[in-house]
C-alpha cells in the first residue's frame, strides 16, 4: 500500500498518495482553466471581429499597431492555456501525472502574466479610441496595477505568511 504523504501547514491534515495529490491538483487546476479560457476565447473572438468594423478603416497607424500586438497576444494567451490540456493528453498513461501537473501548473501562471498583457494591450486601444493619450496610459497602468495586486501580490502574501506561519519541521504542500 502507498504511503500518506506528510501533512503540511497547507494541507490541514489531509492524508493522501502522491497520485491521489496529483489528481486532486490536477482536478483543481482544470476548474480555474475553463474559468480563465472561457474569459480568454470571448476576449479573443472580439479582437478578431473588430478589424471587420468600419470604423477599423479611421484607426490611426499606432492603433493598427497595438491592435495587431493585442491580437498576437490574444493567440499566445489561448496557446498558453491550452497548453496544459495538450500537456495532458500526450502524457496520460504514462505514469507522470505529478509531472503533468507541476508543468500545467506552470503554464497556467504564464498564461496569466499573459492574458495581464493582453488585457493591457485591449485596454489601450479601446481607451486610446475614446480617451487622450495620455490619460488613456495612465488608466492602462493603473488596471495593470489592480490585476497584479489581484492576481499575484494578494496570493504572494497570503503564501508568505501562510509559510510563516508553518510550525517548524512541517513542510510545504502545493
Amino acid at each position: 500500500m502507498p504511503q500518506a504523504s506528510t501533512p503540511g501547514p497547507l494541507s490541514r491534515g489531509r492524508h493522501e498518495t502522491p497520485e491521489e495529490r496529483a489528481d486532486r491538483l490536477w482536478l483543481e487546476l482544470l476548474q480555474e482553466l475553463r474559468v480563465v479560457q472561457t474569459g480568454v476565447q470571448i476576449l479573443f473572438g472580439f479582437l478578431l471581429t473588430v478589424v471587420f468594423n468600419p470604423r477599423f478603416a479611421e484607426l490611426s497607424q499606432a492603433d493598427r499597431t497595438i491592435y495587431v500586438v493585442t491580437v498576437m497576444l490574444g493567440a499566445a494567451t489561448t496557446g498558453i492555456l491550452v497548453g496544459p490540456v495538450a500537456f495532458h493528453r500526450l502524457l496520460t498513461g504514462r505514469r507522470l501525472k505529478p509531472q503533468t501537473v507541476e508543468w500545467a501548473s506552470r503554464l497556467a501562471l504564464a498564461g496569466l502574466v499573459m492574458l495581464l498583457c493582453t488585457m493591457a494591450s485591449a485596454l489601450l486601444l479601446i481607451l486610446r479610441v475614446v480617451l487622450a493619450d495620455s490619460l488613456a496610459v495612465w488608466l492602462v497602468m493603473a488596471m495593470v496595477a489592480w490585476f497584479a495586486l489581484c492576481w499575484f501580490a494578494l496570493p504572494g502574501l497570503a503564501l508568505r505568511r501562510g509559510t510563516r506561519e508553518a510550525r517548524p519541521g512541517e513542510r510545504e504542500e502545493r
